[in-house]
Protein backbone atom coordinates (compact mmCIF):
# COMPACT_ATOMS: atom_id res chain seq x y z
CA UNK A 1 0.00 0.00 0.00
CA UNK A 2 1.59 3.26 -1.15
CA UNK A 3 0.84 6.44 0.84
CA UNK A 4 -1.14 8.23 -2.35
CA UNK A 5 -5.08 8.46 -2.48
CA UNK A 6 -6.49 5.33 -4.16
CA UNK A 7 -9.77 6.43 -6.28
CA UNK A 8 -12.60 3.36 -6.47
CA UNK A 9 -14.64 4.15 -9.39
CA UNK A 10 -18.49 3.85 -10.28
CA UNK A 11 -19.27 0.38 -11.54
CA UNK A 12 -20.33 -0.32 -15.29
CA UNK A 13 -23.20 -1.07 -14.36
CA UNK A 14 -24.46 1.91 -11.95
CA UNK A 15 -22.99 3.77 -15.18
CA UNK A 16 -25.08 2.36 -17.30
CA UNK A 17 -28.20 2.97 -15.74
CA UNK A 18 -27.39 6.59 -15.70
CA UNK A 19 -26.25 6.82 -18.95
CA UNK A 20 -30.06 5.33 -19.83
CA UNK A 21 -31.49 7.89 -17.76
CA UNK A 22 -29.45 10.74 -20.20
CA UNK A 23 -30.32 9.15 -23.44
CA UNK A 24 -34.12 8.95 -22.53
CA UNK A 25 -33.74 12.59 -21.51
CA UNK A 26 -31.90 13.18 -25.14
CA UNK A 27 -35.10 11.27 -26.78
CA UNK A 28 -37.57 13.65 -25.23
CA UNK A 29 -35.82 16.28 -26.10
CA UNK A 30 -35.30 15.38 -29.58
CA UNK A 31 -38.87 14.77 -29.54
CA UNK A 32 -40.15 18.06 -28.26
CA UNK A 33 -38.66 19.77 -30.93
CA UNK A 34 -39.81 17.63 -33.46
CA UNK A 35 -43.08 17.82 -31.93
CA UNK A 36 -43.00 22.01 -32.23
CA UNK A 37 -41.91 21.65 -35.70
CA UNK A 38 -45.12 19.70 -36.78
CA UNK A 39 -47.45 21.91 -34.89
CA UNK A 40 -45.65 25.64 -34.90
CA UNK A 41 -44.92 24.43 -38.67
CA UNK A 42 -41.21 25.86 -38.35
CA UNK A 43 -38.91 25.56 -40.40
CA UNK A 44 -36.86 21.68 -40.01
CA UNK A 45 -33.55 23.60 -39.24
CA UNK A 46 -35.14 24.43 -36.11
CA UNK A 47 -34.26 20.64 -35.33
CA UNK A 48 -30.46 21.85 -35.17
CA UNK A 49 -31.72 23.10 -31.50
CA UNK A 50 -32.13 19.70 -29.75
CA UNK A 51 -29.64 18.63 -31.41
CA UNK A 52 -26.85 20.63 -30.47
CA UNK A 53 -28.27 20.42 -26.98
CA UNK A 54 -28.41 16.82 -27.50
CA UNK A 55 -24.73 16.99 -28.35
CA UNK A 56 -23.75 19.33 -25.39
CA UNK A 57 -25.61 17.52 -22.70
CA UNK A 58 -23.18 14.34 -24.27
CA UNK A 59 -19.85 15.84 -24.04
CA UNK A 60 -20.67 17.14 -20.69
CA UNK A 61 -21.92 13.59 -19.36
CA UNK A 62 -18.93 12.35 -20.64
CA UNK A 63 -16.68 14.75 -18.89
CA UNK A 64 -18.57 14.51 -15.70
CA UNK A 65 -17.85 10.86 -15.50
CA UNK A 66 -14.26 10.71 -16.64
CA UNK A 67 -13.89 13.76 -14.07
CA UNK A 68 -16.10 12.58 -11.26
CA UNK A 69 -16.75 8.85 -11.96
CA UNK A 70 -15.47 7.82 -9.09
CA UNK A 71 -17.65 6.86 -5.81
CA UNK A 72 -14.87 6.57 -3.19
CA UNK A 73 -11.66 8.24 -3.09
CA UNK A 74 -9.45 7.12 -0.02
CA UNK A 75 -6.44 8.97 0.40
CA UNK A 76 -3.87 9.10 3.69
CA UNK A 77 -5.77 11.64 5.50
CA UNK A 78 -9.29 10.64 4.93
CA UNK A 79 -11.39 9.59 2.56
CA UNK A 80 -14.41 11.27 0.57
CA UNK A 81 -17.62 9.46 -0.78
CA UNK A 82 -19.86 10.61 -3.85
CA UNK A 83 -22.58 9.52 -5.78
CA UNK A 84 -24.11 7.43 -2.76
CA UNK A 85 -27.49 8.52 -1.62
CA UNK A 86 -27.87 8.20 1.99
CA UNK A 87 -24.54 7.87 2.95
CA UNK A 88 -24.45 9.42 5.67
CA UNK A 89 -20.98 11.30 6.40
CA UNK A 90 -20.04 11.84 3.02
CA UNK A 91 -16.09 12.53 4.14
CA UNK A 92 -13.68 12.33 7.24
CA UNK A 93 -10.50 11.93 8.10
CA UNK A 94 -9.33 8.34 9.15
CA UNK A 95 -8.29 9.71 13.16
CA UNK A 96 -12.04 10.02 13.29
CA UNK A 97 -13.23 7.32 12.19
CA UNK A 98 -13.52 4.38 15.16
CA UNK A 99 -13.96 1.31 13.27
CA UNK A 100 -15.03 -0.26 10.01
CA UNK A 101 -17.33 -3.01 9.54
CA UNK A 102 -19.07 -5.16 6.69
CA UNK A 103 -23.00 -5.71 6.58
CA UNK A 104 -26.14 -5.55 4.54
CA UNK A 105 -28.31 -2.84 3.89
CA UNK A 106 -31.92 -3.77 2.10
CA UNK A 107 -30.07 -7.49 0.98
CA UNK A 108 -26.98 -5.22 -0.75
CA UNK A 109 -23.37 -5.45 0.85
CA UNK A 110 -21.85 -2.55 2.40
CA UNK A 111 -18.84 -1.06 4.33
CA UNK A 112 -20.10 1.11 7.04
CA UNK A 113 -17.70 3.54 8.45
CA UNK A 114 -18.14 4.63 12.21
CA UNK A 115 -17.14 7.91 13.10
CA UNK A 116 -16.20 9.16 16.70
CA UNK A 117 -19.07 11.75 17.00
CA UNK A 118 -21.93 8.85 16.12
CA UNK A 119 -22.10 9.65 12.45
CA UNK A 120 -21.58 6.82 9.97
CA UNK A 121 -20.71 6.63 6.59
CA UNK A 122 -22.28 3.55 3.97
CA UNK A 123 -20.46 2.77 1.55
CA UNK A 124 -22.53 -0.01 -1.00
CA UNK A 125 -20.07 -2.17 -2.62
CA UNK A 126 -22.03 -2.98 -5.42
CA UNK A 127 -21.30 0.78 -6.92
CA UNK A 128 -17.60 0.26 -6.96
CA UNK A 129 -16.20 -1.11 -9.89
CA UNK A 130 -12.98 -3.07 -7.66
CA UNK A 131 -13.72 -6.26 -6.15
CA UNK A 132 -15.09 -6.31 -2.75
CA UNK A 133 -12.38 -7.55 -0.77
CA UNK A 134 -9.87 -5.69 -2.35
CA UNK A 135 -11.98 -2.53 -1.33
CA UNK A 136 -12.11 -3.66 2.21
CA UNK A 137 -8.25 -4.28 2.34
CA UNK A 138 -7.93 -0.92 1.10
CA UNK A 139 -10.24 0.88 3.48
CA UNK A 140 -8.37 -1.41 6.21
CA UNK A 141 -4.93 -0.29 5.21
CA UNK A 142 -5.76 3.00 5.18
CA UNK A 143 -7.62 3.06 8.50
CA UNK A 144 -4.40 1.27 10.13
CA UNK A 145 -1.88 4.16 8.45
CA UNK A 146 -4.40 7.14 9.57
CA UNK A 147 -4.26 5.43 13.22
CA UNK A 148 -0.43 5.40 13.07
CA UNK A 149 -0.51 1.38 12.98
CA UNK A 150 1.55 -0.30 10.32
CA UNK A 151 1.64 -3.43 9.22
CA UNK A 152 4.24 -6.10 9.56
Amino acid sequence: MTDTATVHRLAPAVAARLLGVVLCTVAVLILLGTLAIAVLDLHTLFLLVPVTLTIALLVATWWAWRQKGWVARLTPEGYRIQWVRGVGAASGRWKDVEDAVTTTVAGSPVVVLRLRDGRTTTIPVEMLATDREAFVRDVQDHLQRGHGLRKW
